[in-house]
Formats: structure tokens, sequence, C-alpha cells
């Protein structure tokens, strides 16, 4: 990608307002040191079985469905979430800071702290010792994910807040993004079709039975939130009215319908279309865990001036209605303005007699205050004659507020999208303030484009989010590493974020502080935060992390199954499908495509009985020895099956010449490991199976004829500049489903650094121009990198992700 040519700057640089940018990080809270992908081994990291989660059998009323009654409880498989990327935006823009403020000390790498960095025989002892904390957004079904917390990590009742976006519809075709860069997705478009094996098991998972398996679904996940959830959290689901009645239904038996707090509706961009009366509203259904525990921050907006024509302004030491003062144009003190309110009581209250202006007033049921709080408002000039009533006078000043309720329609839908789905900030903003604290965990297993990550993270909360979609993880983590927040002023800033912010506080006059002369009872508005007006903040330290592939078993798993299931062998090989048949004649009859019209074909491909890992052996048309190992249907290849499988490959006899890893979806590690791989004599090759295997019975027509194709790894070149390097990525191999063909030497596809204009680095450039190098952090938008040093191991590793979310890692070696 070239870089843009820029106008000549002509006169004098302008000057900014100095700012420092900080971040919040989270010490005294505390993780588990869940595996880093590069440490994992088929030894040292396995399945740990299942955990088995029981509903209710006897709550009444309940919702039926086909397939509930078998499912009154169900198995998650335990596995370990392993950590792919630590990223530091702070340590970014470090990197690109003026001139003048290199010359002031940087910072330390978060991540290089030595809490956060353990010795390797720590490091090795996964989940056995914990490391500050840092926000995780994680690639991966969310109910493996939440079952790996709560098993794993012994996270159940530590999570404060969730809030669940499922999929409002029952179409393969909707709800899926199949590019970074491309939103104006149809419905019924095979080319608008996920591309994602994740994306499409989790389509079959939840609509194989359209609304039956939807309701399964959404129930398993509502069962582990339940579980995850503290004693005094809150759980938010954002459903259309498609859905509405039923999600409440299975909210009222997981949570308990004395858990129940309301329905919130707000305004969506558009209509759907219909001959009848068009919604306008989405919904979100609130439950507390336990409803007597749950911490509530109570929200008010400002009330608008639009005020009713029959409230009153005072006006020349007399007062009008507000209609005749709008009617006339008379201009007028909005503190001015007030209604009446009545004193007389609606029960049988205080009684006695009270003369005003020379009038006698003697209610029958009394009055609302005392004898001397009616003086106390006589002498502010606060009582107001109507007719045979005295009323109270209650000025808008009083309390320019209002508090929320239910009905949000102050708030519309998300408009400056980059998900098809984006779920709108100012919603989610709502539903955090309301139910956390600074410092608290606020976790999203649905996670779109990040936006409860991005809220959260705006409003000091820590974050866990998750989401199968590559796609929509490759914008995540886009939108949260160049974004820039307000700096809050911390209450405590010794204590850190957990201590609270500082917040406007406003006084809230009443007719009893008036009538009793008492102080004005003060409101926090926990929306309006003091901001530190010499700080931006940018997003503080988070991991990548995934859930591996569950196919590779420890031994000790692999000969329980064996001992179980001896009757069916295939069941008892780890790895092997009941499409893996398909796969083998498929191989057989297109062969592995290559760049330019190459082909590798094959004379013979048969089934691999004898090994676990290896699952097909044959012969090319030219007579080498081949032995193919095949991904899972739904799940990245990962790089402990690369590991079994090549030591089994090196116990055959004779030995093979060619060795094809053929998956779906690779795992970047594995990938690197099978491109590193160094075996004199045998090729190690990488084929990508066309997701069109998967999908015959959800297209009209296949994308490609191509069935399987070779990937190649990334361009990357070294460049030596004085004592640093530079590196500049040329491109990559990248298989054009629609042409058929493999486009290489193209950087346009490259999506983590490629940004539309005015967004990402480019925006995160505008906004702190007195703080960094422009023209540095525009790098980020290149394929050039910063020029840098090389580390202690005089190795790089250089990550690419296109644009349809896949990752390549390559290693390279500086000597």
């Amino acid at each position: 990608m070239v870089r843009k040519k820029h106008k000549q700057k002509t006169g004098k640089r302008k000057i900014y307002e100095k700012i420092e940018v900080k971040q919040y990080t989270y010490q005294n809270e505390k993780r588990a040191n869940n595996p880093p992908v590069g440490l994992v081994t088929a030894e040292t990291d396995h399945l740990n079985g299942q955990k088995k989660y029981q509903y209710d059998p006897h709550i009444d009323p309940q919702l039926q469905w086909a397939g509930k009654t078998e499912g009154q409880s169900f198995n998650v498989d335990t596995v370990s979430l392993h950590v792919h990327e630590r990223i530091d935006p702070l340590t970014i823009i470090e990197k690109v800071k003026s001139r003048e403020e290199k010359e002031q000390q940087t910072l330390f790498h978060y991540f290089e702290l030595k809490e956060n960095n353990p010795p390797i025989r720590e490091a090795i002892e996964f989940y056995k010792h914990s490391q500050d904390w840092s926000n995780r957004l994680i690639a991966g079904d969310s109910l493996l994910i939440m079952n790996s917390l709560i098993e794993k990590e012994g996270m159940a009742g530590k999570v404060q807040m969730i809030y669940i976006d499922p999929p409002y519809g029952i179409k393969y075709g909707s709800n899926f993004q199949p590019f970074v860069n491309k939103r104006d997705v149809k419905d019924q478009k095979d080319e608008d079709l996920t591309q994602e094996p994740e994306m499409i098991k989790a389509f079959r998972d939840t609509w194989e039975l359209g609304i039956h398996s939807y309701l399964t679904y959404l129930r398993g996940r509502l069962k582990l939130s339940y579980e995850l959830l503290h004693e005094s959290g809150s759980c938010f689901v954002q459903i259309s009215d498609e859905n509405l009645h039923h999600v409440r239904e299975i909210m009222d038996e997981v949570f308990g319908m004395d858990n129940f707090i309301t329905i919130i509706q707000f305004r969506t961009a558009s209509t759907k279309p219909t001959k009848l009366l068009s919604g306008v509203c989405d919904f979100i259904i609130w439950y507390a865990k336990d409803k007597s525990q749950m911490k509530y921050r109570e929200l008010f907006t400002e009330r608008a001036e639009d005020f009713d024509d029959s409230d009153l302004v005072e006006y020349k030491n007399s007062f009008i209605s507000y209609r005749e003062a709008k009617e006339k144009k008379i201009n007028f003190d909005r503190n001015k303005v007030f209604t009446t309110m009545p004193l007389v009581a609606s029960t049988l209250q205080t009684r006695y007699k009270f003369s005003y202006n020379g009038k006698t007033y003697d209610p029958v049921n009394g009055w609302r205050v005392s004898e001397n709080s009616m003086k106390q408002l006589a002498k502010l000039n606060r009582l107001f004659e109507s007719g045979n009533q005295l009323r109270y006078k209650k000025y808008y000043s009083d309390f320019p507020y209002m508090k929320i309720n239910a009905t949000w329609t102050d708030l519309w839908a998300e408009q400056n999208k980059v998900y098809v789905v984006q779920t709108n900030t100012a919603v989610v903003n709502r539903c955090i303030l309301m139910t956390t604290d600074p410092g608290d965990l606020v976790l999203d297993p649905t996670c779109g484009s990040g936006t409860t990550a991005y809220v959260a993270e705006q409003w000091g909360r820590r974050w866990i989010t998750c989401d199968t979609s590559r796609v929509a993880i490759t914008l995540a983590k886009q939108r949260l590493m160049t974004s820039l927040f307000e700096y809050y002023e911390l209450a405590h800033p010794q204590e850190g974020v957990s201590s609270g912010f500082k917040y406007k506080i406003v006084p809230h006059i009443t007719l009893g502080s008036i009538a009793n002369n008492e102080p004005a009872q003060q409101e926090t508005l926990y929306d309006q935060p003091l901001i530190d007006k010499n700080k931006k903040r940018v997003t503080g330290p988070f991991t990548f992390e995934a859930v591996p592939s569950q196919r590779v078993r420890s031994f000790d798993e692999i000969e329980a199954v064996k001992i179980k299931q001896e009757a069916d062998n295939s069941v008892a090989r780890s790895g092997e499908t009941l499409r893996q048949n398909e796969w083998t004649d498929e191989l057989l009859s297109s062969g592995i495509r290559g760049k330019g019209g190459q082909k590798l074909e094959f004379f013979r491909i048969e089934p691999l009985p004898a090994t676990r890992w290896l699952h097909a052996e044959g012969e090319t048309k030219t007579g080498e020895k081949v032995v193919v190992s095949f991904g899972p249907e739904y799940a990245p290849l990962e790089q402990r099956q690369v590991e079994l499988a090549i030591e089994e490959a090196q116990k055959l006899v004779p030995k093979p010449k060619i060795i094809v890893f053929a998956s779906f979806q690779f795992d970047p590690e594995a990938a690197k490991d099978i491109d590193e791989l160094k075996w004199p004599g045998v090729n190690v090759i990488k084929a990508q199976m066309n997701t069109d295997l998967l999908t015959q019975d959800l297209k009209k027509k296949r994308s490609s004829n191509e069935s399987f194709w070779l990937i190649g790894q990334p361009d990357i070149e070294i460049k030596k500049q004085g004592e640093k390097y530079i590196v500049q990525i040329n491109g990559f191999d990248y298989y054009n489903t629609k042409t058929g063909e493999i486009e290489s030497g193209d950087t346009s596809k490259i999506a983590m650094w490629e940004l539309g204009e005015g967004e990402g680095w480019n925006k995160l450039a505008k906004n702190l121009k007195a703080f960094i190098d422009e023209d540095l952090i525009e790098k980020y938008s290149g394929n050039i990198s910063l020029p840098f040093k090389a580390g202690k191991n005089n190795q790089i590793a250089v990550k690419i992700i296109d644009d349809r979310g896949i990752e390549s890692l390559k290693i390279i070696s500086l000597k």
C-alpha cells in the first residue's frame, strides 16, 4: 500500500495545548495465568473433561419446545483459553511521540512488568499463578469460554454485569458480515454469506430446528451467565419483538420470576417493511441475579425546555402562562418557570387553619406539611393561590433533571456503524452505568464490533468479550486499539480506578427540604464524571485469546474413549468426522490448486486407519507418497495437532514425501509451525479447504470449483537502517473465491492497519496532534513499519490479518 503524498506544509506550526496520554489499569485486580499459545504442547495442555449443568425441572409455569424435556442437563467441554496476543495501545503511542515528548522518560511496557512476565518455570504452570488484570478479547464459542472462566479460573460470582445481544432472526443469510470492510450485506446472496467455519457451526447449532434450537442455544448461555454473575449483578438481553416473549419466559426460568426488573424499549434507526403497524423499537430484558441485593445507580437526564402550556412564568411582579409568553414572544428566564403542586393531603393528615393574603384555608384532609413549614413556604414566596386552593410553587430550577424510565425514546440506533449488526453505544452506556461501578467486571458473550468492551473501557470498567466470528473479533480489535477517551478524575488516585470517579453533583430542591429549612439533597450524575482537560486516555492493556481445537485430547482421555466405544472405531479415533470420507474423495478428484494454474494431482487417496492424527494416505500422479491430516470441521487446526501428526509421520515406513495439512482455518501458531518445519526430503504444506464443503445445503451454488488450494507465507522484506530494522509487507497469498484465482503480492486486503479515511490511526493522530508525530503514526496505516532495534533473541514475529479476519504469522530471524 503506497503512502499518500502530503501537500507541502507552509507557515508557522500551530501550537496545541500540551496533553498527557494515560490509560486505566487494574493492578489491584488479578487474573489467572492462562496459557500463552507459544508454550502450549499436547502434553502441557489438554481437555479437562466436561462440566455438567442441570436445570430445575420443577419450575412452573414454563415454556416448552422440541428437545427441552430431553435436555434437562447439558455437558460443556472444559478447555483452556490460549493467549495469542498481548496488546498495550499506550506503548504504540509511546513509539510515535513527538520529538519534544520523547525527551521525557517513557513508560515501561505493562506486560513486561515482573508480575506480568513470570519466569518460564511459572509460565508453563498454567492456571497456577495470578497476574495483574488485563481485559480480554476472546475468539470462540461463548459456551466453552464461559465454562472455562468458571471451571479453569474460578470466576463464578465474579462478574457484575452481562450484556447479551443474540441474533434476532432465524435465517442463515442474516446478521453475518463476511468482510471487515463490507457492511452492506444482503440476505440470501451467496457472496455475502459467511465463510467462517465457526460461524457456520454457530448457525447450525442455533437454527438447525428453527426456534426450538434457538431457545436451547440461548438457555444454555443464560444458565452460565447466571453462574458467572455476582449476587448483586445484572443481566441484560437485547432482542426484537420477534422473540421478546420467548426470551423473557426463559429468563424467568433461569433467573426466577422474582428477579425480573423491567423491559427497556429504545428507538431503532429504521423499521421493518410491513403492511401493518410498523414497530420502531427494540427491547432490553433486564434481570438481576438477586433483586434484593442488586446494585443500582439511578441515572438522570436533563429536562428539555419544552415546557407545558399549563406551566407558569414569573413576569413583572405577577405571572403569565408559558403559552401566553410563547405567543407574545416574551423573553423570560427559564429559572422563573414553575408549575404548581397540591399542598392538601390525599388522606387525613395534620389539620389546621392557615391564613395567607387575607384568606383562610382549612382543607378537610389537612395539610401535607406542618404549620411552621407552611409559614416557611410563605416566607420564601413558594405559595400560590388557585381558586379555593393553596398550592406549592415548584420551579424548573429546583431540579432541571428527570429520572430515566424504561422508555428510551431519546436514544436512536447506532449511526456510524463498523459492523452490520452493531449495538447502540448509548444504550449499553446506560445499562453499564446503572448497574456497575468503576473497576467492576462486565462480560459480553456476543462481542460483534466490541461495543460493550468499548463502553466498559470508556467508563473504567474491566471487560471480557467474545465472539465466534473472526471478522467481528478483528473489527473489535481495531476499534479498541485506536479509540481515544476522556480522562476522568479519580476519587482517590492512590487507590486506582476502583476508588471511583469524581462526579458532577447537583442539588435536588424538594418541598420537604424547603418546608423544613433543610439543605437540599445532593444527586450524583453518574454519567458526568469530572474530566481532566490536561489528559487523554487510550484503551488499557488487553489480551487476544482463543478457544483451541477440542480434537487434541490427552492420551488417557483417548484410551477412555476407546474402551467406552470400542464398537465404533471412527468415534474412538480423535479427529474422525463423518465428512472426512467426503473430503478424501474430493481431494482425489479435484487435487490442490497452486499459483498460476499449477495443481497437485493425486493418483490415489485412501483413509489411513492405523493412525490418529493422519487421516489419509496416497500417491501423487508423479509417484510421491502423500499423507493428509484434516483439520476440524468447525474450528482452526492448531499446533498440538501439527505436533502429533508429525510424530506419527516420522514412524511411517516408507516415510512420506509430502505431508498435507488441510483445514478450513489454521491457527496462526499452527501455520507458523508448519512453515518452519525442516525435514530433509519431506515437503510439509498447508492446503486451505473451501467452505463450500460445509455449506452445500445452505447455498444456491458453489462459489468455486476448487476445493483445496495451497497457502503460501506472507511476503515480508527486512531492511537495515543503521542499527535498526524496518519491516515491509509486500503481500500475501489470497484465494479469491469469486474468480477462483490465487492472488499474490497484494496488500489491499490487509485489514489490521488498513482503516477508512478519518478513522482508526488517522483519527487518533488528529486527536493527539500535540503529543505525537503524525508522520510516524501514519505508518501504522501503511505496510512499512517504524524503525526498531533487534531484541535479545534477534527474532521478530509479523502477523497479518486479512479482510476475512484470517491471520498469518511469520517468525523471522534478524541475524
